[in-house]
């Protein structure tokens, strides 16, 4: 997967496009994804992997736009309780920590 994830970066920089990582670097209770799941965001709206299997991509994808631009990284957070996390589609609660960082 580490091959594939510069493969694509250097596609997106050779094409002239911006590039933010998003990574997840802690987790508690329920999470789809492990610490080190990563989501590569081009500057054109392109997505290569995935940091929850869905559920808090388009939030994360948004942050990553805002970083591309400002060239500031973020660190989210996000929470689900277990009475809720049915809604967001989630098995059960749990949190994720993401750091988004553009790339220089």
């Amino acid at each position: 997967m580490h091959d594939e994830i510069i493969e694509q970066i250097d596609s997106w920089l050779a094409r002239g496009e911006k590039v933010a990582v998003a990574t997840v670097v802690r987790t508690m209770g329920s999470s789809p994804r492990q610490v080190g799941a990563k989501m590569l965001v081009s500057s054109g709206g392109a997505i290569f992997g995935s940091v929850s299997g869905g559920c808090i991509e388009g939030a994360v994808f948004d942050v990553c736009q805002e970083a591309i631009v400002d060239g500031q990284a973020r660190l989210l957070h996000f929470g689900v309780a277990d009475e809720t996390a049915w809604e967001v589609g989630l098995a059960c609660g749990g949190t994720i920590d993401v750091i988004v960082e553009p790339l220089a």
